[in-house]
């Protein structure tokens, strides 16, 4: 087994990579935050940020990802240029929005994808993940008409496998924003925004498990993060295959209203040598794992970059404990709530 002391050793080449002047040439500029908006449509307000070089295309992206309606039935109001509406290819940056101004848009989701969207009048405003109760986690992912979004999911998502998935290999899914990434502070590269021990942390569970990202954000974020913080790159360790947010479904989830979730069952069923008894995933959000309660664990979020990274050791203990995990046969009774507690044995 790989330890902690020789993944260090063995991360100077990926440290070299995350260096390199031309990751950073090519990931920097793409996603330092400007400056970031609010689409209201539907009677909600959807924040956005807006990147250094993003086109109104890609700003349309952005809006699908978070509210399903596709570019082509996007009506953006008040987004214009000299009195006309927006181009595609123009900036974003160039159409002299200010800092937090509200976008309104008009348009509808696609029939197909009404069923899986559309929010009851009844239910409760969404409240944020301060946090949903163990207890509360065990309580809808056996729902029927959620395993039926999950078989609609698993029939018509396309999962991009990146690298090869390795025989006998267990399965780490990992979330991005405030999990690897500070997404939210400003910074003049990837490596202050970082998560410190990242590529130390990814080194070592790449010996136990085939490591997956799952972000709920568009495809070509991922990608650019990915890119920005050297992860695509490090020739150390390698990602099997990247989910984005049209492989989640929506619930509700009982006194908290309705939340977008992070179904493992999707990687399952497209893949079925992962299962239950071998997979993990890490998230800041205790929400996204309610579907596989007994497979998810909270990671404290990264925030403030600047302030904290000097004292961070979130994923170098983390890294321990999955090293320690991977010997079980089956991963499914443990309690990844208790991880901080658990030695070679239990608790």
């Amino acid at each position: 087994m790989t330890s902690i002391a020789s993944v260090n050793q063995a991360s100077d080449n990926a440290e070299k990579i995350v260096i390199d002047d031309k990751v950073k040439a090519e990931g920097n500029e793409s996603l330092t935050v400007v400056m970031s908006l609010s689409v209201k449509w539907n009677g909600a307000l959807f924040p956005i940020d807006i990147y250094e070089g993003m086109t109104v295309s890609e700003f349309k992206e952005e809006i699908q990802t978070q509210t399903k309606v596709r570019p082509e039935k996007q009506k953006l109001i008040n987004l214009k240029a000299k009195g006309k509406p927006a181009s595609e290819s123009m900036l974003m940056t160039g159409l002299g929005l200010k800092n937090g101004a509200k976008i309104m848009m008009v348009g509808s989701i696609d029939e197909d994808l009404v069923a899986a969207t559309t929010v009851p009048d009844e239910l409760p405003e969404v409240v944020n993940d301060l946090d949903i109760a163990e207890d509360k986690l065990l309580s809808v992912h056996q729902r029927q008409d959620y395993i039926e979004k999950i078989e609609k999911r698993v029939r018509e998502y396309e999962l991009k496998v990146l690298n090869p998935m390795r025989p006998g290999k267990k399965l780490l899914v990992l979330d991005i924003d405030y999990t690897l990434f500070d997404h939210r502070s400003v910074g003049q590269n990837g490596l202050e925004l970082m998560r410190p021990y990242l590529h130390e942390f990814l080194l070592s569970a790449y010996q136990d498990y085939d490591i997956a990202i799952w972000s709920a954000t568009s495809m070509k974020w991922i990608q650019e993060k990915m890119k920005l913080l050297g992860v695509s790159t490090n020739p150390n360790y390698k990602i099997v295959f990247y989910v984005d947010s049209l492989a989640m479904i929506r619930i509700e989830a009982p006194d908290y209203g309705v939340v977008e979730v992070k179904p493992l069952a999707v990687i399952w069923g497209k893949h079925r040598h992962y299962h239950a008894g071998n997979t993990v995933m890490l998230d800041d959000l205790r929400r996204n794992f309610l579907m596989n309660p007994q497979n998810g664990l909270k990671i404290r979020p990264f925030r403030r970059a600047h302030e904290n990274r000097g004292t961070d050791r979130e994923l170098l203990k983390l890294a321990g404990y999955l090293q320690d995990i991977a010997q079980l046969d089956d991963l499914s009774a443990l309690r990844h709530s208790r991880w901080e507690s658990y030695r070679p044995g239990g608790y």
